[in-house]
């Protein structure tokens, strides 16, 4: 009965010690390569990768076990009996697992390498789950042709009408799908980047958390959850502020009355904004008169941020410091003054705006 299931000498001829001691070789390497590659990551990304060793060491235990238990059927037959049977069942399950055990060490391979790129925040799973689909059903296809010796090809011609119409009907979500996999590969954000999302006049701020085969998900500024479909995002236009080498230009504005030294209050503001550590030394911080009307002299101080995150955090700073600190050289902030005259008498009266 076995062998017209399954092609027990096939089967036999896989299930040997050097492809089992192949799968462990294997196994080491992507140890190796988390060991001496990848001692940077963050915690919380080290307690990942060591849950996926977990589930690796359990699955090629249960392999272990499956194997060790054919290998004893197979020499021990003679006493089994009519259990002898029941070997190439064993095999069946000892060749299964092997392929799991495959499939699970290659995908933390390419998981732990796509690491190497993106430590800060981890890497979306997309491409790396894609991979894992692709590679199972390509073993699974194999393993049905060679072990059960069922032929495909028919079955895939006879499939390639229905794989038609259902492509049709899955349009948006492999649209979906292909838009994410393009995003992935162009690499022009990753998780934990600043995104501001601009599409026609839509318009949206917020970090990359999550990008799924579906869509990226984005927190805003009050962590409202923000999601965009992939093909979106794909055709929207992106602007990216969390680059490292490319810093962000924030500004503040201070105005003060007519008669202060101007010259004064831009060293004051430099220097002030100069003294929070979150500010860039260099490009360093630097104040300009922007405007002057009849109330007040404007002044805008200019300076550089690496995190787009924490720009209303730092502006606070901004402000609290200049005002202390044209506070103590005794310089005024202006207030807004409003002429108001009464026709009725030859008086006129000026009312400052509080």
């Amino acid at each position: 009965m076995p062998d017209q299931l399954i092609k027990v000498h096939a089967l036999y001829g896989l299930l040997q010690v050097e492809p089992y001691v192949l799968l462990g070789s294997l196994v080491v390497v992507a140890w190796i390569f988390y060991k001496f590659f990848l001692n940077e990551v963050n915690e919380e990304r080290h307690k990942s990768i060591q849950n996926h060793f977990g589930l690796l060491l359990r699955h090629f235990g249960i392999l272990t076990f499956f194997f060790l238990f054919f290998i004893f059927m197979q020499t021990s037959e003679p006493q089994l009996g009519r259990f002898a049977n029941l070997t190439p069942y064993m095999g069946t399950l000892a060749f299964v697992w092997g392929n799991i055990v495959f499939v699970k060490t290659s995908r933390l391979i390419v998981l732990q390498y796509l690491f190497l790129g993106s430590m800060r925040h981890g890497v979306p799973l997309l491409l790396v789950n894609i991979f894992s689909l692709l590679l199972s059903i390509l073993l699974a296809f194999w393993g049905i042709s060679h072990i059960f010796g069922v032929d495909l090809g028919p079955l895939l011609a006879t499939s390639a009408a229905a794989s038609v119409i259902l492509g049709l009907a899955l349009q948006d979500t492999l649209g979906n799908l292909f838009a994410g996999i393009s995003l992935q590969v162009d690499q022009n954000f990753e998780i934990g980047d600043w995104l501001e999302i601009t599409s026609g006049t839509q318009k949206a701020t917020g970090q990359v958390k999550e990008m799924t085969w579906r869509s990226v998900t984005l927190v805003g500024f009050s962590e409202e959850v923000i999601t965009f479909p992939n093909r979106f995002m794909a055709n929207a236009q992106i602007s990216n502020f969390s680059p490292l080498d490319q810093p962000i230009l924030r500004r503040q504005v201070f105005r003060f009355s007519h008669g202060e030294n101007i010259t004064l209050v831009k060293q004051i503001l430099e220097h002030a904004v100069a003294g929070i550590s979150e500010i860039r030394g260099v490009p360093s911080p630097w104040a300009y008169t922007s405007d002057v009307n009849e109330s007040w002299v404007e002044m805008k101080i200019l300076y550089f941020i690496d995190h787009y995150g924490s720009q209303f955090n730092i502006g606070d700073k901004v402000y609290v410091r200049g005002m202390e600190a044209l506070s103590a050289a005794g310089i005024k902030l202006s207030r807004q003054i409003i002429e108001v005259s009464d026709k009725s008498t030859t008086h006129e009266h000026t009312t400052p705006l509080l």
